[in-house]
């Protein structure tokens, strides 16, 4: 899973006791012999020889990846560490666009897509890497006719379209760094992240598209630059033709502007630990966390996490659903597939318009081989009903990934069956924004899988379950998920907030960085999440990962969804209020209630029985899929909504919760 917009912004406080571990899974699936013959990582045993070369060795295993890219000037050391901070690559040179797109310009790879957009209209584009390669050029140089600079800060506020890739990578060639914030943002949050950054420019486009409306994203500009003394200029995409207000001397479209501009643009050679970009993880209380990404360190885990958990090949169609204003689309939609030279493909859309096959469809119509998503949608797609799937020819795909938070066992195996058709492996894969690349993932050629747990640490990565003194748990002993070594694409510190970046992310356990996550390792060396600390309750002295409790309540057939959270107990500490989504052919009363808790109580104990079960028509997300569980907590607690629900999808959602209270 990759933690976005969930993170915490509290300093993350470990509790005194240890986590009871009570999920118990005993299905595995090895990689089909099939699959693995083609591999880039085709056995346990080769994982197993790479994981402890750059165990031994990290200098030279991460020295040996980024030989692979293109340095105007070579580094001179791998890396410095003096301990929280770290510098990778330190002396080299280069230029992440450079490498993502110059490199295969100047090969074969000029002619092929490298971005197949569709949008939610039905409109297509296909931009192959030699049409992208200008398009950036031609942007970069407006960014620097407009004055922008090697470390100036860009925000970037705009629906999933080819330009905003194009803006990402243009600010990259120029040294600029980015600020991609989420099109589903407040004029508040852009201020707020926009005033952080300090940001002297901001790309928007006239609106963006959703369920067959379009949101008018001007306008959420000029509400936020009221309060951004910072910004100096305005880029307007003209995209879905909204009323919008140019203002003379501020805003500039971007039509006239690229239609001035050269098509020729020379990368800036930047140091390695030049800043990449900036990506804002917004959190239940205080401000957002400006999490810093740097140049080289980034490229080569996003280029090396890519190819190997993907398994990518020349002729994949990689279709990946998060936003880039997430880490996901960061990582594993923009940089990681265009520095391998892949064929990415990119919708603005909602999944279920027109109606709950969108996904299906595309897949079967541009012949997708690999699809990642989030198990969130994964769950909505089990209640919309198997016929949405099975209605479509999936035979092209190849490989599933799963992202955003743990999967629950009963959602892998459907995702397994119905849309893997038992044939594909599926990377469940664990990381953060912080991370920046993801950190634990079967490899899908070598790798047996489990349902629910993302496995075994990537090569080169020091992934460790321990007690709250920083000695490790025993198998299937639940403690807290550290690392326990510096990575190359690790975040470089909160932005402006050295202090904040320590004491949220090092302090807990001494030279190791607490992820903020509650874990085990079974008996296979395998990490099952158990959620985040926050989401930790202590009932009668037993502290149970939510996570757990959700996956047992959606093994039950008539469950599509649930997410559990707690509420004071004044004997037990804390009890446990379940918000349950059925499937549609099922209707809750209170023998469902009952035989809800003891189907809990049979999977995992009668400590863990839901103390409340709420029927919920639907929970509350945000536009990328992650269930807003603070929300819960507040209307499991008072029954009213205080916090920021400027995130929120379907506001709808909200007043249906509020009725539901248990009677």
């Amino acid at each position: 899973m990759a933690t976005d917009e969930t993170t915490s912004n509290k300093p993350q406080t470990v509790p005194e006791s240890s986590i009871s571990s009570v999920l118990s899974e005993k299905r595995k699936f090895p990689p089909p012999a099939e699959f693995a013959k083609n591999a880039h990582v085709a056995s346990m045993a080769d994982y197993e020889r790479l994981y402890a070369e750059a165990d031994a060795d990290p200098d030279t295993y991460w020295g040996g990846l980024a030989e692979q890219f293109h340095w105007f000037k070579k580094w001179e050391s791998v890396l410095e560490w003096n301990s929280p901070y770290a510098k990778w690559f330190q002396g080299g040179k280069t230029n992440i666009c450079y490498n993502a797109l110059d490199v295969h310009v100047n090969s074969w790879r000029k002619n092929k897509a490298a971005i197949i957009w569709e949008g939610e209209e039905g409109d297509q584009r296909v931009l192959t890497y030699g049409e992208l390669h200008r398009q950036v050029c031609k942007f970069a140089n407006v960014l620097k006719i407009a004055g922008i600079r090697p470390g100036d800060r860009v925000a970037i506020y705009m629906g999933m379209v080819p330009e905003l890739i194009i803006a990402v990578l243009a600010c990259a060639r120029v040294g600029a760094v980015h600020n991609v914030i989420f099109a589903g943002f407040s004029a508040h949050a852009i201020s707020e992240r926009v005033n952080d950054s300090r940001a002297k420019m901001i790309i928007c486009a006239d609106g963006s598209r959703r369920r067959g409306s379009s949101i008018n994203l001007k306008n959420i500009v000029d509400e936020a630059i009221v309060n951004t003394p910072s910004v100096r200029s305005v880029m307007v995409l003209k995209l879905t033709g909204d009323t919008v207000h140019m203002h003379d001397g501020m805003d500039h479209w971007w039509h006239d502007l690229m239609g001035l501009a050269s098509d020729e643009c020379d990368p800036v050679e930047v140091d390695s630990e030049h800043p990449l970009f900036v990506l804002y993880t917004s959190g239940s209380t205080g401000k957002p966390k400006g999490i810093l990404h740097t140049t080289a360190g980034y490229m080569v885990h996003a280029a090396s996490s890519f190819k190997y958990v993907f398994d990518i090949k020349d002729e994949d169609i990689y279709f990946c659903t998060a936003d880039v204003g997430w880490i996901t689309g960061h990582t594993y939609m923009a940089y990681g597939p265009l520095l391998n030279g892949a064929t990415i493909l990119m919708y603005e859309g909602a999944p279920n318009y027109p109606q709950w096959d969108r996904f299906w469809d595309i897949i079967n119509r541009h012949k997708v081989t690999i699809l990642y998503t989030a198990p969130t949608a994964i769950r909505a797609f089990i209640r919309a009903g198997n016929e949405w799937v099975t209605k479509h020819n999936l035979n092209s795909l190849r490989l599933l990934g799963s992202v955003g938070e743990p999967i629950n066992p009963d959602v892998w195996m459907w995702y397994h069956k119905v849309v893997g058709q038992e044939r594909c492996p599926i990377v469940d894969t664990w990381w953060q924004t912080e991370t920046g690349g993801i950190m634990v993932s079967p490899l899908p050629g070598a790798t047996p899988t489990k349902p629910g747990t993302a496995t075994r640490p990537l090569p080169g990565i020091a992934v460790d379950v321990v007690h709250k003194d920083g000695t490790p748990c025993e198998a299937n002993e639940g403690g807290y998920l550290v690392i326990k070594k510096p990575w190359p694409s690790m975040l470089r510190t909160i932005y402006g907030d050295n202090e904040r970046y320590e004491k949220t992310y090092w302090s807990e356990f001494p030279g190791m960085y607490f992820t903020g996550d509650g874990a085990r390792k079974d008996d296979d060396g395998y990490i099952w999440i158990m959620g985040r600390v926050d989401d930790v309750v202590n009932v009668s002295g037993h502290r149970l990962g939510t996570s757990e409790v959700e996956s047992a309540l959606v093994s039950y057939e008539a469950v599509a969804e649930a997410a559990v959270v707690s509420r004071p107990d004044e004997i037990k500490g804390n009890a446990l209020v379940a918000f349950v989504t059925l499937k549609d052919e099922y209707v809750g009363d209170m023998k469902l209630r009952e035989a809800l808790r003891n189907h809990v109580a049979k999977e995992i104990g009668p400590i863990a029985k839901p103390d409340e079960i709420r029927w919920a028509k639907g929970l509350p997300k945000t536009r990328s899929g992650k269930i807003m569980r603070r929300l819960l907590r507040e209307l499991a607690t008072s029954n009213e909504i205080k916090g920021d629900v400027s995130t929120l999808e379907d506001f709808g959602v909200l007043e249906n919760l509020r009725d539901s209270e248990e009677d």
